[in-house]
């Protein structure tokens, strides 16, 4: 059984496994906040104004997008980007086992070694064997994880914590809540940080 969720606390981090922008603010919050966040799964596709990764008027489009990642990728000194096939993913299961790893207090090892796989290994977390082998990395045993994925419970949490991630103003993902402040989008991590030094949150 899965264990009982903890408070919303005063800041937060929230993160789709879809996203390859959360994936790169998942590398960076950790050292960048001055202060702890609790790491929210979220689903994206449920958020006001997600990016779909979908949406793109041409290829050269597309391309571009994915030079910006992976140029970003270089310039925070991570393994070289490679993406999932299929880009994007549905991360339906994934973000299940995120919040079932919540529930157990393993949020952070799991949705590290989860993005990583994702997008330093190029393996679709839609593959319910590759969100088992990040799993597997956290020492979460494959039969509970993928009993976890589909306790009613875990659903729930999942939905509920992206509607009141939404109430709160998030909008898309990645996003940094501070107090009640919301920060969404590339720089989210950076600007939560200033903004947390500013008005000494801690």
């Amino acid at each position: 059984m899965a264990g009982s969720f903890t408070a919303e606390p005063t800041s937060a981090f929230y993160f789709d496994l879809a996203s390859p922008l959360a994936y790169l603010a998942a590398e960076r919050v950790l050292q960048t906040l001055p202060i702890r966040a609790e790491w929210q799964p979220v689903l994206a596709r449920e958020l006001s104004n997600a990016e779909t990764f979908e949406a793109y008027r041409c290829r050269t489009e597309e391309e571009i997008f994915r030079a910006e990642i992976e140029r970003a990728a270089r310039a925070q000194d991570l393994q070289p980007l490679k993406w999932p096939n299929p880009f994007p993913f549905d991360s339906g299961l994934a973000m299940r086992v995120a919040t079932y790893a919540k529930s157990i207090g393993r949020t952070v090892p799991f949705v590290q070694a989860a993005f990583r796989q994702a997008y330093a290994g190029g393996r679709s977390l839609e593959d319910p064997d590759f969100v088992l082998i990040a799993a597997a990395a956290c020492e979460m045993h494959p039969a509970a994880v993928l009993k976890g994925a589909e306790l009613r419970s875990v659903r729930e949490q999942l939905s509920s914590t992206t509607a009141r991630a939404a109430r709160e103003g998030v909008t898309d993902v990645p996003a940094v809540r501070i107090g009640a402040k919301v920060f969404v989008g590339a720089r989210a991590v950076e600007d939560a940080a200033v903004h947390a030094t500013a008005v000494g949150t801690g």
